[in-house]
């Protein structure tokens, strides 16, 4: 015989093992709210918690089951809810208690969520903009209203299968229980006459177009949730939402670094040795800044106040940073004028080079006396 696992109802009503029968309702009732299907169209794992919620109320509101289980450590063999049984016993059950408290419609089906990927240039999510989106979304059929049937609801018979209640009922040993009529999907109707433009089914694809708003300084990777702009939902149910995921391009260069805009701006050697003024793209136009003599690689300048304004905050800092770019594929004039200019330069034109060999020097001369 196969060995059944212990389930601790009482910790997953999050009660005392003391707890009256109002106290057990009391905790039923506000756990099932917020786990409860219908509110959390999708979610495996709220599912999953809702049925272990309904098994352990189940267990501990029947005064013989509970004191089994208080005595066993499992649910009492003859229960439904006992390791290995069909749980779909107590749909009569659930459906019962559900109704009263919550007034939930268990025909109603929430239409699914959709998922966009906006994609965005630096400049776009730095500054923020307004891009409308196209997408296909299935949408009620215009040709039935999104019934399925010639003529709209006039053209709705109801369902020979289940007899119009939506659902077929099944003795258990304990419990009826009722499943969704596969006939009519719970509806309780058919068409009569399938619809020529959707063959019944009830929705056509169609593209939609929304505007979406990029508040300044969006981020990649992040999503916009717009409510009630996903698939429609059925029999009277909530529509889904859609999801906007933002994509940032990368940039030939700018990139963010900690909230500050970086741009890296290619120099001569002979501008960054004579001095020069040079052009430095911003977010919105450009500026011409002065490079003093003698600028090395790395060396950075701050623009105040360009970069990005996130969160309502005041916009950030843009740091240009020189990058001094060596020639190469030099012709034969040109490399007559540097060899010219290397016999030029002495320790006081490049100190740090100068620098650099006289520690290497000193630490060849320390290994040699070792």
């Amino acid at each position: 015989m196969a060995s059944q696992i212990s389930r601790d109802y009482y910790e997953i009503l999050a009660i005392e093992r003391t707890a009256s029968d109002v106290e057990i309702k009391a905790a039923y009732r506000r756990l099932a709210l917020r786990y409860h299907p219908d509110r959390n169209p999708g979610d495996k794992a709220a599912e999953e918690r809702f049925k272990d919620i309904s098994e352990a109320y189940a267990v501990l509101s029947d005064a013989d089951r509970r004191a089994h289980f208080d005595r066993f450590g499992q649910a009492a063999p003859s229960s439904p809810f006992a390791p290995g049984a069909d749980l779909s016993a107590a749909t009569d059950f659930f459906d019962a208690i559900l109704g009263d408290l919550f007034g939930l419609d268990r025909n109603k089906k929430a239409g699914q969520d959709l998922r966009y990927t906006l994609e965005l240039t630096f400049e776009e999510a730095a500054l923020g903009c307004t891009k409308t989106i196209r997408f296909e979304r299935a949408e009620d059929c215009s040709g039935c209203a999104g019934t399925g049937a010639e003529g709209g609801t006039a053209g709705l018979v109801r369902c020979e299968k289940c007899g119009g209640e939506g659902h077929l009922k099944q003795k258990g040993v304990l419990f009826t229980s009722k499943r969704p009529c596969a006939a009519c999907g719970g509806a309780g109707e058919v068409p009569k006459v399938r619809c020529k433009v959707c063959l019944g089914g009830g929705l056509v694809e169609r593209e939609k177009a929304y505007e979406v708003r990029v508040p300044p300084g969006a981020i990649d990777g992040h999503s916009q949730r717009i409510a009630g702009q996903g698939a429609p939902g059925r029999r009277g149910g909530l529509s889904g939402d859609l999801h906007v995921l933002l994509r940032v391009k990368p940039h030939p260069f700018f990139r963010e670094e900690a909230g500050t805009v970086i741009c890296e701006v290619p120099i001569s050697m002979v501008d960054a040795a004579l001095g020069a003024e040079v052009e430095v793209p911003l977010l919105e136009g450009v500026v011409r800044m002065k490079v003093p003599p003698g600028t090395q690689t790395g060396a950075t300048f701050r623009i105040r106040g360009r970069g990005i304004a996130r969160d309502a905050n005041p916009p950030g800092d843009i740091h240009a940073r020189m990058i001094v770019e060596t020639p190469s594929n030099l012709n034969e004039d040109a490399r007559t004028i540097f060899e010219s200019l290397r016999a030029q330069l002495t320790p006081q034109t490049q100190p740090k080079q100068q620098a650099f060999h006289d520690a290497l020097k000193r630490r060849s001369n320390t290994h040699e006396t070792q």
